[in-house]
């Protein structure tokens, strides 16, 4: 199982970072041996946050060859022909491959802000991705309900672009992308091991039905929360008082199934994982990111099973 990072993108309580310091961030992250570079997607949150796809952009020129991944970009947000225009030049400025994972999103004001309807979010997604992977691909649209066809093509993609979807694991989200997607993006604080063994084992009979190959499609399991320590009352204190308000989740849940907490409790987290036939895990510090990812690849990674 390959470990990536998340760009620190919000503001949780340290500030937020400058073009320097998620520069340095990432050129960190892959010599320490992370595998790839992520990014989500807001425009508001609870929090004060950064452009994920600008961001990506940052820090492009110093990632080497690890992926560069969006986790997820919003086609229906931000319009989908746009989008693939900035994946494409995302692909061309990169020295590595890109993945580009995409979902319908969760934030009822993301869709208030550019003025679509929260309930439309999923039909409009459906026809959102299907526009992005054929300009991505250098096809012409289809004429669909919400987007207009064209026969106007981008210009050709130079670098490597594979088009994945956001799942919690619903049967019909799982159907569709088996059918039209490269690759599976999970949330880390919607799942939990047990689930996404369960949910990969659906998914794959979803992609046999469809002629496909589960062994050549891909998974990774997207903001996984990270904060390694001694201490349980600083880690208590990431769950119950930071991370648990600010997602509206149970903190028990929570505490139970993301790698924050002592160095054992986070290797076993990871090694469940990996047991669950995971094939990333892309980790979010909570606090002191680059020391974070120092710790994580001297005394956590060690211990990771698989």
């Amino acid at each position: 199982m390959e470990l990536g990072v998340h760009l620190p993108l919000a503001d949780l309580g340290e500030g937020l970072p400058t073009g320097p310091e998620l520069r340095t961030y990432a050129a960190a992250a892959v010599e320490l041996g992370f595998t790839a570079v992520a990014a989500n997607d807001h425009l508001v949150w609870r929090t004060p946050w950064l452009d994920g796809l600008t961001a990506l952009a940052v820090v492009s020129g110093h990632t080497a060859d690890a992926r560069l991944v969006t986790s997820v970009a919003l086609p229906v947000i931000r319009h989908p022909v746009v989008l693939a225009k900035a994946l494409a030049s995302l692909a061309t400025l990169a020295q590595g491959p890109v993945v580009a994972g995409l979902g319908a999103g969760s934030s009822r004001e993301d869709h208030q802000l550019v003025g679509v309807p929260f309930e439309q979010r999923w039909a409009r997604f459906d026809e959102a991705f299907r526009v992005v992977r054929a300009l991505i691909a250098g096809e012409a649209v289809a004429e669909g309900h919400f987007y207009s066809s064209t026969e106007a093509r981008l210009e050709p993609v130079t670098g490597a672009v594979s088009v994945w979807s956001a799942s919690w694991g619903s049967p019909v989200r799982l159907r569709t992308l088996a059918r039209e997607a490269d690759g599976w993006v999970a949330s880390a604080y919607n799942t939990d091991p047990i689930r996404f063994r369960a949910t990969r084992a659906e998914l794959d009979t979803h992609l046999r039905a469809a002629g496909r190959d589960p062994t050549v499609f891909g998974d990774l399991v997207a903001t996984t929360w990270l904060y390694v320590t001694d201490d349980p009352a600083a880690a208590h204190h990431m769950v119950e008082d930071l991370l648990a308000p600010l997602l509206r989740r149970d903190a028990e849940g929570l505490a139970a199934h993301l790698p924050i907490g002592s160095v054992e409790h986070c290797a076993s987290v990871l090694s469940e994982y990996a047991a669950a036939g995971a094939g990333a895990v892309l980790l979010w510090p909570l606090r002191d990111p680059l020391g974070q990812l120092e710790v994580v690849a001297e005394r956590v990674r060690p211990l990771v099973a698989g």
